[in-house]
């Protein structure tokens, strides 16, 4: 059970209080709508905050004060839920019970999150301009990664073209030149402005209660000023004209991507009824898309559906001979059209809610996991718990699932093929 307390206007602590574990966790993120404007900015932010703060001057000082207290962690966390993104940082620590006598962790991990995020190392009017510099370096050779990986890179494309007008297609990380133009300055009064006017959670796991994270948290939060800003609801996708899209690279194996849309999201009823379908249509190795398009028929090198339950997007990807484009696309509708017919076996929608099933019992198996999953499911707007979650799963019919395949509507295509090919 998650216990929410309301620490400061826009500050909210959520506690999964568990004693099986020997590691807890805690993240402080700061909620923002999605922006193309600061998408940059936020993931930049937290990887500059962790290269050093006053009394911890560089990160060799960092990493020893995390060693005295038990081999503690601290990392970046930059995630994007929705039409929202969070920056922020994830603790994870050694339980205070397993500690020494008379040693404690929590408190002084806390202590070490307040000084990273409220006496970061400044020069002038901004942060360190080494700090800044070098990571902007990492962050764009994140971004340029993509890049490299072609299943990726074709898949952004397909969102950047599907989402126009949704904050859904703007990148996670933000574009390679915003981040160029970034300046030590301008990022430092950019966190000046967001830690004052953002919506802050703090997500919790361990087996302290509420009220004793709440008393070891204040100080971090005593002296923040706080004039909060409303987050806007989450929205289904945004309407925008559909299109195909092709682009030509130096690669041997093309690249097809394919959008759908459909009204069922994860605040529809038929929500756990689509993410079987998922899982029947592209979504694992037994999946239809897999089983006959790539085993039976040999059309493509590798092949699989996506839903994003935030938006109501459901997506299908394939690498293929270039030659094979009208062939793989033709299969793909057969196999979405034998789901809207009910040609689904026993077997299909059996293997594809013990997936789904296994996913969410694994959920609860470490404090990392319950800490992405529950602060996902609660920006995203989610309305089940896992428990609820998992019955909804095993409640699916074949019925249920034939209706909501029809549902989906193709709305994008991106093609990636090769030169001259």
């Amino acid at each position: 059970m998650i216990e929410t307390t309301e620490l400061l206007p826009g500050v909210t602590l959520r506690c999964y209080t568990d004693s099986r574990f020997k590691q807890g966790c805690l993240s402080f993120q700061l909620v923002r709508p999605m922006r193309a404007e600061e998408a940059a900015l936020n993931a930049l932010l937290p990887a500059v905050l962790l290269r050093g703060c006053r009394q911890h001057p560089d990160m060799r000082a960092i990493t020893a004060r995390l060693d005295e207290l038990y081999g503690a962690s601290v990392g970046a966390l930059v995630r994007r839920v929705g039409d929202y993104q969070t920056t922020g940082v994830h603790c994870g620590f050694m339980e205070d019970r397993f500690a020494l006598e008379g040693d404690a962790i929590f408190a002084p991990m806390m202590d070490l999150l307040r000084q990273l995020l409220t006496e970061p190392i400044l020069e002038g009017e901004g942060f360190n301009r080494e700090f800044v510099e070098s990571e902007k370096k990492n962050l764009i050779a994140t971004i340029e990664a993509e890049r490299n990986d072609k299943r990726a890179y074709a898949a952004a494309q397909l969102m950047k073209l599907m989402c126009k007008s949704d904050s859904f297609g703007i990148p996670r990380l933000g574009e390679k030149e915003q981040v160029a133009a970034i300046t030590p300055e301008g990022l430092y009064t950019h966190y000046q402005k967001i830690l004052h006017s953002s919506v802050v959670e703090l997500f919790y796991v361990g087996s302290f209660h509420a009220a004793q994270v709440s008393e070891r948290i204040r100080p971090l939060l005593a002296g923040l000023q706080r004039n909060p800003e409303k987050l806007p609801a989450q929205t289904p996708f945004h309407a925008c004209p559909a299109n195909e899209n092709e682009e030509e690279m130096d690669i041997a194996q093309a690249k097809l991507c394919m959008g759908f849309v459909t009204p069922v999201n994860n605040q529809s009823p038929d929500f756990a009824a689509m993410q079987v379908l998922n899982m029947i249509f592209g979504g694992g190795m037994t999946s239809k898309l897999f089983m006959n398009v790539r085993e039976k028929l040999s059309l493509c090198y590798s092949i699989g559906s996506g839903y994003h339950g935030s938006k109501g997007i459901l997506t299908v990807s394939a690498g293929i001979d270039t030659e094979q484009y009208d062939k793989v696309r033709q299969e793909i509708f057969a196999q979405l059209d034998a789901c809207c017919q009910g040609d689904i076996t026993a077997d299909e929608l059996l293997s594809a809610k013990e997936g789904i099933l296994s996913s969410l019992r694994g959920v609860t198996d470490s404090p990392g996991a319950i800490e992405n999953y529950c602060i996902t499911s609660t920006l995203s707007g989610l309305p089940l718990s896992i428990p609820e979650y998992m019955t909804a799963v095993a409640a699916v019919t074949a019925e249920q699932v034939a209706a909501v395949a029809k549902t989906l509507q193709l709305h994008t295509t991106f093609f990636l093929k090769g030169v001259g090919k």
